[in-house]
């Protein structure tokens, strides 16, 4: 079995750097840990933190292809964050203009959970723990 330790971090291409910025930042309440222009790339690089949890790459270049589909698409399905009150999170989200699918429940679990979308369309999963 090979040794994984844990997931170092998700990478995300924004299609509009300073909207998704702004969104995972302030909305979401992720802290910059650093940001770097990448000159030769012509694109920016933000790294985001979860508490003291390294996990989100947020990345810009020049015209970035479009997803094609959501969320049933080859690759990265969504993001899921676990939070303590579902209805409190949505409260958040809808506060800043964010709209959230309805409410559903895990059938295995009996958790709730709900999908939002990030500002390039990225299904983000709210999971109440």
């Amino acid at each position: 079995m090979l040794p994984l330790l844990h997931i170092h971090h998700i990478a995300i291409i924004a299609a509009d750097y300073a909207r998704s910025k702004r969104f995972y930042t302030e909305v979401l309440g992720l802290r910059i840990i650093r940001e770097v222009h990448r000159e030769a790339r012509q694109s920016w690089k933000l790294d985001l933190a979860l508490g003291e949890q390294y996990v989100i790459e947020l990345f810009s270049f020049p015209n970035p292809p479009q997803r094609l589909t959501r969320p049933e698409a080859t690759g990265l399905r969504h993001l899921a964050f676990a939070v303590a009150d579902i209805d409190a999170t949505i409260a958040h989200l809808t506060a800043h203009g964010v709209a959230s699918e309805p409410v559903r429940i895990d059938e295995l679990t009996g958790r709730r959970f709900t999908f939002i979308e990030d500002p390039d369309g990225l299904p983000l999963e709210f999971y109440e723990a």
